[in-house]
């Protein structure tokens, strides 16, 4: 006795379709099949004539099939009222697509609904319940009106969603049901989908439906609530969608993967894996066991694609698209440090930097002649060569393809108020990057360089300006990098404190006491150049509270005062 009809919605892949309708009859299924309008009268012709030596395999009236319309609604209405006119013996109607495969022998699942006689399988879920919509309409397809073509006329679209919600223009739910959503994809008891077909109010309710938004996931779905005795607000077919609510297409390489979520049916899958369809449609003896159909074996799987989409590897950017804002899963791949004003107060900091940490540290990355690489290196991991041109291009880019490049070993490098700046939002909110700043310490190569004052005091203007945008960045309360200011005047009364930390925190060496210190840069006269700026017109105020005379030569003892001891 037949127990199951299948209803399958054809579009494209005339080919797999007929392989699979086949297997549907193999099996005693009865199989109605409804081509999209949209398909050439020949090829649909020649659809029909290739499977017209079964009997039990039948093709009902045509209709346009646009997604998110009324057309797959009534195509699916026309199929299955043809399945229940023409075989009384179907108990269950299973709706499947052209690219959906029985990943299961077609007897299973003739048993599993045998024994659950009366049972609908169907999702069947409020709005408020429903957590995959994806495009910002829950309610409101149901209440407003969508005239216009998502996908063709998507600016109409957009517009009349955008004036229907400014004048408040709603349409009304009709009386006695209550708007559910789910999966398009339902297996229907025979006493339930007539009843829905065979309404009186059917076609108030399809007149409403005609003009929901995405009807296919909502009008069974609604309706199925008002007939059935017993509902599983689930689907049989196994059908996944990704982050932007598109369904993900199963290839050759998914072989296993489907075998172990127990399912009966899955979609969609891809026309041309042949091994899968091989592996399922003509290899019964390597079937699954029966047990409970279980998609959510499957789903972390499908999580971490999604993860692994949405976010990326840390620090590493997919070339194929330009990536989101805010998608990156880290815009840097690891740690890295960040120096300002140190080189420029004392004598050899590189060298004295990498020696103390092991780690491979750069002078003036972002300089404006050229790339100031450890070693003076042309070119480092990864084709970076030392070209600005090259690098001020895109200067994100060649920083985090420096981090990621050469992972695994801590850079450290220079940064500075005559360095291109485009770089230094970028750094001030990357949680990878510790950033130790001496401010007013650029001031230093310009007291030790042998210029006219004019110059000096017009370049240390525009030096302040540059590092005070600087360290408002750092300060923002966006800002999350690891940020360590010092004034120049604070920072010399006592330089062994601040450089043991941030030796400390890059780490690479066990924990000790700095044993060697570099050497800083002679500062005799330097509070007097600052007071000459002072005195022309430009107030050096980032470095801090310096005097004008620094006694840099250690105390003497004075001596005492003789006395007579009487």
């Amino acid at each position: 006795m037949t127990t199951v009809g299948i209803v399958m919605l054809v579009h494209t892949a005339l080919g797999r379709a007929e392989q699979v309708a086949r297997h549907w009859a193999a099996a005693g299924c009865p199989v109605v099949i409804h081509v999209d309008r949209i398909v050439p009268k020949a090829t649909h012709d020649a659809f029909v004539q290739a499977l017209s030596d079964l009997p039990d395999v039948l093709f009902s009236r045509r209709y346009r099939c646009e997604w998110g319309t009324w057309g797959l609604v009534a195509a699916t209405q026309a199929a299955s009222e043809m399945m229940l006119a023409q075989f009384p013996t179907v108990r269950h109607v299973y709706l499947a697509s052209g690219s959906c495969l029985p990943l299961r022998p077609v007897e299973e699942l003739i048993d599993y609904l045998a024994a659950r006689p009366r049972t609908d399988f169907i999702e069947s879920a409020t709005t408020a319940d429903v957590p995959w919509t994806v495009g910002g309409l829950d309610e409101e397809r149901f209440t407003l009106r969508f005239p216009f073509s998502w996908r063709k006329n998507r600016y109409l679209f957009d517009r009349f969603v955008a004036l229907q919600r400014r004048i408040g223009w709603k349409r009304r739910i009709p009386k006695g049901i209550v708007p559910h959503m789910g999966s398009q994809w339902w297996c229907l008891t025979r006493q339930t989908l007539s009843a829905i077909l065979q309404d009186p109010e059917r076609t108030r309710f399809d007149r409403y439906f005609a003009k929901v938004w995405i009807p296919d996931e909502s009008y069974f779905q609604t309706l199925v609530r008002l007939y059935s005795q017993s509902i599983e607000s689930r689907s049989l077919t196994l059908s996944k969608f990704d982050f932007q609510g598109k369904p993900h297409i199963f290839y050759d390489d998914h072989l296993q993967l489907l075998r172990r979520s127990d399912c009966f049916v899955a979609r969609k899958i891809w026309p041309h894996a042949d091994r899968l369809y091989e592996a399922f449609l003509t290899d019964p003896a390597t079937a699954m066991n029966r047990t409970e159909p279980n998609p959510g074996k499957i789903d972390r799987i499908f999580a971490k694609a999604v993860e692994r989409r949405t976010r990326g590897r840390t620090g590493l950017y997919m070339q194929s698209r330009w990536p989101n804002p805010g998608w990156e899963n880290g815009v840097t791949s690891g740690p890295y440090s960040v120096f300002s004003g140190f080189a420029e107060l004392f004598e050899d900091f590189d060298i004295w930097l990498a020696r103390a940490t092991d780690a491979r540290v750069h002078r003036h990355l972002f300089a404006p002649e050229r790339v100031e690489f450890a070693g003076n290196q042309p070119v480092i991991e990864g084709a970076l060569s030392d070209s600005a041109a090259v690098r001020d291009y895109n200067p994100r880019a060649f920083l985090t393809n420096l981090v990621w490049n050469t992972r695994g070993e801590r850079q450290c490098f220079q940064f500075g108020p005559s360095d291109a700046q485009d770089i230094s939002w970028f750094m001030a909110n990357d949680p990878n990057a510790q950033i130790s700043v001496i401010s007013g310490a650029w001031a230093v190569p310009l007291f030790q360089s042998n210029r006219n004052f004019a110059d000096l005091r017009k370049e240390a203007a525009l030096l302040q300006k540059i590092e005070s945008e600087f360290l408002d960045a750092l300060r923002s309360p966006y800002a999350k990098a690891r940020v360590r200011i010092w004034t120049m005047a604070e920072f010399i009364e006592a330089p062994m404190e601040p450089l043991q930390t941030v030796i400390d925190e890059i780490g690479h060496r066990a924990l000790r006491r700095l044993s060697e210190v570099p050497k800083m840069a002679d500062l005799r006269g330097f509070g007097q150049f600052l007071q000459n700026l002072k005195n022309q017109g430009m107030h050096p105020y980032l470095m801090g509270d310096f005097p004008v005379e620094r006694d840099d030569a250690p105390p003497t003892k004075r001596p005492r005062k003789p006395y007579l001891v009487q």
